[in-house]
């Protein structure tokens, strides 16, 4: 406890002699002696092991958290996944929440989590609950650790967020030196006001000459967080990492180059550099995940081009990597591949060689695959051209071959994989559907959002679906205390495009309290997040006033949707171009059809036309028709409803829709929930609704334009 150098003969001497006693120490005494060992770095020693067997038969026994907590990070590395949730059931019944002296257990217990590398829910969320209760000792160091394993264990707390920012902004000036600063940036800059973001900005760049290497890469890290272009800032950050750049080690430069893409740096010598210092490591690299690392990052390198070593080194490790580290390798040699391509290179027969030998270890390792929790663990950072053009069919075909080893513990995993396939298939989604209703009660709430996303997005009813939703809904609706306020919204707008609005969680979201506390928190969500929750929150607003008009709730994104169409509309493109002419030829003139049209609830909709009661074309010039006939529609601030006449009697107003490959699941027809549900709503507007799929338009069949004509006239003038 005195901090003895672990190699010093003494410590070795005292191990021994506590080895020896292990048995007859008590409790409070092994997880003391356990906690130094840890701290000694002798997390893999034989004698951690025993402590986890004694520990193990002694579980039932342990009633104070403390000496749990300690015990829990000491042997996290040597126990198995059986044992681990015991010890994750014991934290859970042994950690209170009522009071701020369980501040450090929570935070030993999450730390556990993290070096168990599993983000279990339950915990979590009554870790936080002890955090948001101990803002005492929310010191900058204890926020940075919590923000820290946080971060690692892909959990967020809007709530700690916001807390957190307060304390920090309120005592921003208090952190002069590099190391106290560097870990208020990487907290506070991401989620930071324009005002106290500039602050953080000129800080950094006054700063930068005494960050240590290790603080240089967090300020880059957070750089790109924030998505910041400050020149200043980077130029001082590259001029400082020259210096340091001989210190970093593999992963570190691995991170860094990645980094200064993603920021635009454009310091040749610096890139220079890099390029040298990581060719260094891959020649002497025999870890497959370090080499399958470092090649991805080499093909990310402005003008870099696939060498015979890159070759070589890629070649001899194949047998032994992963799925992951072939992706890494394959993404790389198609950059490469195209690259070469484009400036005339005879180096891409070398790719398109160990591209064939890639495919073929992708595919014999998923063949040989009989673990699908471990197949799944593999698959989680596997995406890309390489994954979805190659090895994406043969993957679902290997969970198919596993189906039986889906349960209740592993739907999250198998939910995500599944949706980042877009790829439908009927019996795994039965088999997820059935496993979920078998075991509502054992799902986490979080968890079982992922797993509706799934069947909303992907327009899918397994059998049973109704008992499916309403057994999934009623577990969510006892639950709602487990989501924060922007998760709440996200829900809901899963259920609407799966056609479900529950009472309860309807009239949660769309009250002034609730939409208040969502307005707070996203002041310290990601930009991309922030976006993604106003979107979802508009488009539930817009299928709550559609579907759901018994619930009485107002249309207020009027603002949101005029701001959002009148500052990013683009040009028409040429293929709305072309069609417009058409239609114009086969109704007569363009006057009898409008383009790129903004329905009521601000649907965009390719082109409208009018037919009357005859099937003929009603012009938009003769007859000043209202863009709609329903008594109480919201329409966009431009249009002046008093002006216009309603259709004439017997009149059918048409949408015509051109659907990309992105409105269907990958390699089928069959619509993905977010075109069916704009399809819904179209008709509930009054339209008869014309989709045009890509695959029909693109077509050999309507190679012509006579051929398209007929196509068109077709589908504007057959009954339905």
């Amino acid at each position: 406890m005195l901090n003895v150098e672990d190699h010093d003969s003494l410590a070795g001497v005292l191990v021994t002699e506590a080895w020896k006693r292990l048995e007859r120490l008590s409790l409070p005494a092994l997880s003391k002696f356990a906690l130094c060992l840890y701290k000694q770095r002798r997390q893999f020693s034989p004698v951690i092991g025993k402590i986890a067997h004694i520990v193990d038969m002694k579980l039932d026994s342990i009633e104070d958290i403390r000496i749990l907590s300690v015990l829990m990070i000491s042997i996290s590395d040597v126990i198995s996944q059986s044992f681990r949730d015991r010890l994750l059931k014991k934290a859970e019944q042994l950690l209170g929440e009522e009071d701020e002296v369980y501040f450090n257990y929570a935070k030993r217990i999450t730390q556990f989590l993290q070096n168990v590398k599993l983000t279990y829910y339950p915990l979590l969320e009554k870790c936080n609950k002890i955090f948001l209760k101990s803002a005492s000792q929310l010191d900058l160091h204890n926020i940075s650790i919590i923000f820290g394993l946080y971060e690692q264990l892909g959990f967020d707390s809007a709530e700690f967020r916001l807390v957190a920012k307060q304390l920090l902004s309120e005592s921003i000036d208090d952190y002069h030196d590099p190391e106290t600063f560097s870990k208020l940036f990487f907290i506070l800059g991401p989620m930071a006001g324009s005002k106290v973001r500039e602050r953080l900005l000129v800080t950094a760049a006054h700063m930068a000459e005494g960050f240590s290497s290790h603080q240089v890469l967090g300020i880059l890290k957070t750089m790109q967080k924030m998505k910041c272009r400050n020149s200043h800032l980077l130029k001082k950050m590259v001029s400082v990492l020259h210096k340091h750049l001989d210190s970093y080690h593999v992963l570190q430069l691995i991170k860094l180059t990645q980094y200064l893409m993603l920021l635009r740096c454009r310091d040749q010598e610096l890139f220079a550099k890099l390029k040298t210092s990581l060719f260094g490591f891959l020649k002497s690299s025999v870890i497959p995940a370090d080499t399958a690392a470092i090649i991805r990052v080499l093909a990310m390198l402005p003008s870099s081009q696939v060498e015979e070593i890159i070759v070589n080194k890629a070649t001899a490790i194949l047998p032994q990597c992963n799925l992951q580290h072939l992706n890494y390798i394959a993404t790389a040699l198609i950059k490469w591949n195209h690259y070469d391509q484009l400036h005339w290179q005879n180096t891409s027969e070398l790719c398109v060689k160990l591209l064939q030998k890639i495919n073929d270890c992708g595919f014999q390792r998923l063949r040989k695959a009989g673990n699908l929790n471990l197949l799944l663990e593999e698959l989680t950072h596997v995406n890309g051209e390489w994954f979805q053009e190659v090895i994406r069919e043969q993957t679902v075909a290997t969970c198919q071959h596993l189906i039986d080893q889906v349960t209740w513990a592993n739907l999250l995993q198998l939910s995500f994989f599944l949706i980042k396939t877009n790829h439908r298939c009927p019996s795994l989604l039965d088999r997820i559907a059935s496993v979920t209703v078998e075991n509502t009660d054992k799902i986490h709430p979080f968890e079982m959002y992922f797993i509706l996303c799934l069947f909303s997005v992907l327009n899918y009813d397994p059998p049973g679906n109704e008992e499916f939703f309403e057994s999934c809904i009623q577990h969510l609706t006892s639950n709602l205390s487990c989501f924060e306020t922007h998760h709440l919204v996200l829900l809901g707008h899963v259920l609407a495009v799966a056609g479900y609005f529950p009472p309860a969680l309807i009239k949660t979201i769309f009250n002034v309290s609730f939409l208040s506390k969502l307005d707070a928190q996203l002041e310290v969500l990601s930009d991309t997040l922030k976006q993604r929750v106003r979107s979802r929150l508009m488009k539930l607003n817009r299928a709550v006033c559609l579907e759901c008009p018994e619930f009485h709730i107002p249309w207020f994104h009027e603002h949101y949707c005029h701001h959002i169409f009148y500052t990013g509309r683009s040009r028409i493109n040429p293929l709305r171009q072309h069609i417009h002419k058409m239609l114009a030829e086969i109704l007569g003139g363009s006057h009898y059809t409008r383009v790129s049209v903004l329905t009521p609830y601000y649907y965009e909709i390719d082109f409208e036309c009018i037919l009357d009661k005859n099937k003929k074309p009603l012009s938009y010039m003769a007859q000043n028709i209202l863009l709609g006939a329903l008594e109480g529609i919201h329409w966009r601030c431009d249009i002046k409803v008093e002006e216009r006449k309603a259709l004439p009697p017997g009149a059918q107003r048409i949408a015509l829709e051109l659907l990309d490959s992105k409105a269907f699941i990958k390699g089928s027809h069959h619509l993905k929930g977010e075109a069916a549900v704009k399809k819904r709503h179209l008709e509930m507007l009054g339209y008869r609704v014309i989709q045009i799929p890509h695959f029909e338009w693109n077509s050999m069949v309507l190679s012509t334009k006579g051929e398209q004509l007929e196509y068109l006239r077709r589908c504007l003038y057959e009954t339905q």
